[in-house]
């Protein structure tokens, strides 16, 4: 038979999650002040951090790779009511190679990075020259220029 819950057993509980280390005072609001506790509190979400990233990085290779599935089928679709119709599947007058599905989808997802980058490096000059602008100094410069002496 199970054993009762008794309010001494909750007390408990709630103390043990708010002191995990069980260390005199130590609560949310004072933090552990042993170095070995802490290195193993920082491995222990360092590793959790981890996995989360890799289970992040697995959902998106499954959710790219359906997209990729449903382009195919896409374009599949395309193609057929295109033959049925009589006519050719592109304004090309070229079918489609199907074996060249994924090189095409990666041509142009690198001509879009490469879109992205440019437009980035662009903001980037543009951001650079303002701030030179804004911190160039408002003393107009000498008309003669520097001059320089011959040694």
């Amino acid at each position: 038979m199970a054993k009762p819950v008794t309010p001494q057993d909750m007390f408990d509980l709630w103390q043990k999650m708010v002191n995990p280390g069980a260390y005199p005072l130590q609560s949310l609001m004072f933090p552990v002040l042993d170095a070995k506790e802490l290195d193993r509190k920082i491995t222990e979400l360092e590793t959790v951090e981890h996995w989360l990233k890799a289970n992040l990085n697995m959902l998106q290779l499954s959710i790219k790779s359906l997209e990729y599935q449903r382009q195919m089928v896409k374009g599949g679709e395309r193609i057929k009511a295109a033959m049925e119709e009589g006519r050719q599947p592109e304004a090309g007058g070229e079918a489609p190679n199907p074996a060249l599905w994924a090189w095409n989808m990666m041509a142009q997802a690198g001509t879009e990075a490469a879109e992205a980058m440019g437009r980035a490096v662009g903001a980037a000059g543009e951001a650079a020259e303002d701030l030179a602008r804004q911190e160039a100094p408002t003393k107009p410069r000498p008309k003669g220029g520097t001059k320089r002496r011959k040694t």
